[in-house]
Order: structure tokens, then C-alpha cells, then sequence
């Protein structure tokens, strides 16, 4: 197998981890949600979402991080100069906080399936939004190969976060506005 072959390789897992990584944080939203629902509604939702939590960690999220580390390792050691270019150090230290966010994540899981809630919904909704800048970061960085330009871009995503979280706080003060009136 060749340097490209391994690229999209790494690339498809990536994706595949990442996919993970955002649908498993809002799983745990829906799954504290759900604890203000009525106790049989909710015995059965908790089943559900124990299920499917424990389905996307085991078949998804961790077969795709260790393949994105093996081949994302393999690249390292076909192009052993990269380990000399700053961006590369910085990607390298994303990737080591993307793992710590992994491993967060699945403290979460370990916590919500015992049935403690520490975090609101809200606040697991930001916890999702880590990720992304997380993607963001290392795209950029990967892609322009510029300390400075992966800046911009997480800036910019960080100001849309705000904005878009801001909305939808509004939009749920005016729901509720609503059916209180």
C-alpha cells in the first residue's frame, strides 16, 4: 500500500470517529432529557438510549479512533520529516485533546447510564460543540499547514457558536413565552 492509500484511509476513519464523536454527546442530551419524562416513559427510554450508547462506543467510536491512530501513524512513519514542522506538533497536540474527549465523553456515558446526571442539557449540548472546533483546528492546520490560519478559522467558528446558541436561546424564551401566555 502506498502513502495515499493509507491517506484515505486515515480520512474515512476520521470521518467515521468524528461521526461518533458528534452523535454520541447528543445521545447523552436526549438521554437527560428524557428523565423529565413520566417513570414508564422513561424506564423505557433509558433502556434505549443505554443500548444505543453502548452499540455507537463499542462498534463505531473506538474501532474508528484506533484506526485513525494506526494509519494517521503509519503517514508518520512513511513521512518522517513532518515530525519536524510546527503545524504537525500542533496537530499532534489537537489529536491528544480529541483523545482526552473521547475518554470524557465516555466518563459521561459510565456516569448518565448509572444514572447521574451532573450536566444539564444545555450544557451537554456545548460539550458537543468541542468537537467541533477540535475539526476545525486540525483541518486547518492540516490542510494550510499555517500556525496563524487555523486561528481564524476556530475564531470564526467560536463567533458562529455564540451567535447560533444565542438563537436558539431566544427561540426558546419566545416558546416559552408562548405557551405560558
Amino acid at each position: 500500500m502506498t502513502y495515499l492509500h493509507f491517506k484515505a484511509l486515515h480520512i474515512i476513519f476520521v470521518v467515521s470517529w468524528f461521526a461518533g464523536l458528534f452523535y454520541m454527546p447528543r445521545l447523552l442530551v436526549y438521554h437527560t432529557e428524557a428523565q423529565d419524562k413520566i417513570l414508564a416513559a422513561r424506564e423505557v427510554l433509558n433502556e434505549q438510549f443505554i443500548k444505543m450508547e453502548k452499540l455507537l462506543w463499542n462498534a463505531i467510536m473506538v474501532p474508528a479512533m484506533w484506526m485513525t491512530l494506526i494509519t494517521g501513524s503509519i503517514m508518520i512513519y512513511l513521512t518522517p520529516g513532518w515530525l519536524s514542522q510546527g503545524w504537525m506538533h500542533m496537530k499532534l497536540t489537537f489529536v491528544l485533546g480529541l483523545i482526552g474527549y473521547h475518554f470524557f465523553t465516555r466518563k459521561l456515558i459510565l456516569e448518565v447510564q448509572k444514572e447521574r446526571f451532573r450536566f444539564s442539557s444545555n450544557q451537554l449540548r456545548l460539550w458537543n460543540e468541542v468537537a467541533t472546533i477540535f475539526l476545525f483546528s486540525i483541518v486547518f492546520l492540516v490542510v494550510l499547514k499555517n500556525s496563524v490560519d487555523w486561528i481564524w478559522g476556530v475564531l470564526g467558528l467560536i463567533a458562529f457558536a455564540v451567535i447560533i446558541m444565542s438563537a436558539v436561546r431566544i427561540v426558546k424564551k419566545i416558546r416559552e413565552k408562548k405557551v405560558s401566555e
